[in-house]
């Protein structure tokens, strides 16, 4: 062993008596207390402050932990150090263990998030991509199990560190908590606060296996693409409407910006026009009667007066000196095609005074084909 050396073994002995940490940062979860080759002096103080615990290692074995307050060090208040060490009667100045001391108050408004969307298959829209991020608290509830698995040997373990593993944890577990929940797309967004509690169920056993408590878990935003999102909307109103009203909105919303197109002389009167079709659409979706009704009878100028029904001409025909009949013009065409009728036989309608060839009534020309054609000029 050199003088240096020596000469620090020295002073530990003589100076180091005792033990604690005072944490001047706002960061650190776990300090290892570092004195000359990790010996502590026989009956040497013991502080522990609230907010904190010290954790007892010896060759990588967890031995003793230590809650707040002042103990003597000794085998009575190191009990399973003394079984590890195999003291019986006591043991002599120095003797060797790591101090951990172990930050245990709440670590509150820590950040987390998706590095990368989160795939979902929804029923509508089929394959869609979300992101979310919130914030945590936690605290370590288990200092020995905590320093065992997670911090090793590091003797300045940070919250960075820390968080790093656990952001981890909570996009895995709140990847797979989402596609359980199997919800439709836009209400996770309008659910966060169910969701982070169902979160926070499943990621506390996670916690818990390495000596953390999950105080508090919030999912603040839910965000998908903003196309996604237009979809949504225009799908839940949609939803809501009456499809037959929807379209009668929209024709008359634009039949009203074409009335409103200035275009001169024939602007305005288009305008006009546009404007009265305008008002029979926007009454007749207010009164579905009205409709119904003529359009010079809503403008209020009385009612139209229908032209008559158009009546059908019957025709009596003679057929070897026999009236038969009567039978409508299609009847007759057809008659004359099979010959019963010819251009000679008589016909007489209501409205002639006697019975007449077929070939002098004007409107049964027509059954006899085209004109006959002038003789040919000779040259």
């Amino acid at each position: 062993m050199s003088l240096f050396d020596e000469i620090k073994k020295k002073l530990s002995h003589e100076f180091i008596d005792i033990v604690e940490w005072l944490d001047t940062s706002d960061d650190t979860i776990v300090h290892r207390f570092e004195r000359y080759q990790n010996e502590i002096k026989n009956e040497a103080k013991l502080i522990v402050r609230e907010g904190q615990a010290a954790v007892f290692i010896n060759e990588g074995q967890l031995a003793d932990v230590f809650t707040p307050g002042t103990y003597t060090l000794n085998t009575k208040n190191l009990p399973i150090l003394a079984t590890l060490k195999g003291w019986k009667y006591g043991f002599n100045s120095p003797f060797k263990a790591e101090v951990y001391y172990v930050n245990t108050r709440l670590f509150t408004d820590e950040k987390w998030g998706t590095k990368n969307p989160i795939m979902l298959s929804d029923e509508r829209f089929g394959l869609v991509e979300i992101r979310a991020f919130g914030t945590y608290s936690f605290k370590i509830n288990d200092p020995g199990k905590f320093v065992v698995d997670v911090v090793g040997t590091d003797g300045n373990f940070t919250n960075y560190e820390v968080n790093e593993h656990l952001k981890s944890l909570i996009v895995t577990r709140f990847t797979d908590t989402v596609g359980e929940a199997n919800l439709p797309i836009e209400l996770y967004a309008a659910n966060t606060t169910e969701l982070s509690q169902t979160c926070q169920e499943v990621m506390q056993p996670e916690f818990g296996r390495v000596g953390i408590e999950l105080e508090k878990f919030f999912i603040e935003n839910v965000s998908m693409p903003e196309d996604l999102k237009k979809e949504i909307f225009e799908y839940s109103r949609l939803d809501k409407l009456d499809m037959t009203k929807l379209s009668q909105f929209k024709a008359a919303k634009a039949m009203e910006a074409a009335a409103k197109n200035e275009g001169g002389t024939a602007g305005a009167g288009m305008g006009m026009g546009m404007g009265f079709v305008l008002a029979q659409q926007m009454g007749s979706m207010m009164n579905p009667q009205m409709a119904q009704q003529p359009f010079a009878t809503q403008q209020g100028q009385g009612p139209a007066v229908p032209p008559p029904i158009p009546t059908q001409v019957l025709y009596h025909y003679s057929v070897n000196g026999q009236q038969l009949g009567p039978v409508n013009f299609d009847k007759l065409k057809e008659l004359f095609a099979n010959r019963t009728v010819n251009r000679d036989s008589l016909v007489w309608k209501p409205g002639m005074a006697s019975w007449t060839a077929l070939k002098d009534v004007a409107e049964l020309k027509v059954f006899l084909g085209g004109s006959t054609p002038p003789p040919l000029p000779t040259t």
